[in-house]
């Protein structure tokens, strides 16, 4: 996985998470947030593993 890809997924991450926090009406946007902020995690720690490797 590249870098750029991981990083781009944690900052669509983090947008949800606030829009999802702002917007009640929206509230799933949250949810969202959270799974792609944890599949950005593991991406994350895979490509370290794989680095060291």
């Amino acid at each position: 996985m590249s870098k750029s890809l991981i990083i781009a997924l944690a900052v669509v991450a983090v947008i949800l998470l606030l829009l999802g926090g702002l917007v009640e009406a929206v509230k799933f946007l949250l949810y969202i947030g959270l799974v792609v902020l944890v599949i950005a995690v593991v991406l994350w720690i895979l490509g370290r593993v794989r680095s060291k490797a």
